[in-house]
């Protein structure tokens, strides 16, 4: 069965414009809590790929190369456990992403090893914009899949 490329509706966020107020708060605060710019792109772009968004999965890795991330890393966030391209610390943030973006998968959704390992390369104010960002990013997937939002057509 062949699905359509089409949105069900218009982008909910552009129908009910004070919800884009609050996704601005939500991405300034995420983004203004020490955590490098570059982790968080990295964070989006896993769980939009596990949430299968292809809206956010096609304007993260555009806007992560925009802001000098490398090809080889982008091509290489869906298996980061098997490649030497991230440091501890991004391998820790995409760990905490993958677990609190499959929350049904376990029993335990984020076990404390998951967690322990993120405290140690981030501070709680970081830590608390990750989870932000994991949650944030989430929203948008979610949004995006339901509406199917397409990832657009006329890039160059």
């Amino acid at each position: 069965m062949k699905m359509s490329l089409e949105a069900r509706i218009q982008n909910p966020a552009a129908l009910l414009p004070d919800a884009v107020k609050a996704v601005n708060l939500l991405y300034k605060s995420a983004y203004s809590a020490g955590v490098p710019g570059t982790t968080l792109e990295l964070v989006h772009l896993r769980a939009s790929q596990i949430n299968g968004c292809s809206a956010c999965v096609d304007s993260g890795a555009r806007g992560a190369r925009k802001n000098g991330e490398t090809e080889e890393r982008l091509f290489a966030v869906a298996a980061w456990r098997e490649t030497p391209y991230f440091t501890d610390a991004e391998r820790a943030a995409l760990d905490l992403a993958e677990h609190a973006t499959r929350l049904a998968d376990r029993g335990d959704a984020v076990p404390d090893a998951v967690w322990d390992e993120a405290a140690k390369h981030f501070g709680e104010k970081e830590l608390a914009a990750l989870v932000l960002w994991i949650a944030t990013t989430n929203f948008f997937n979610r949004i995006n899949a339901t509406t199917r939002q397409p990832a657009p057509q006329n890039w160059g």
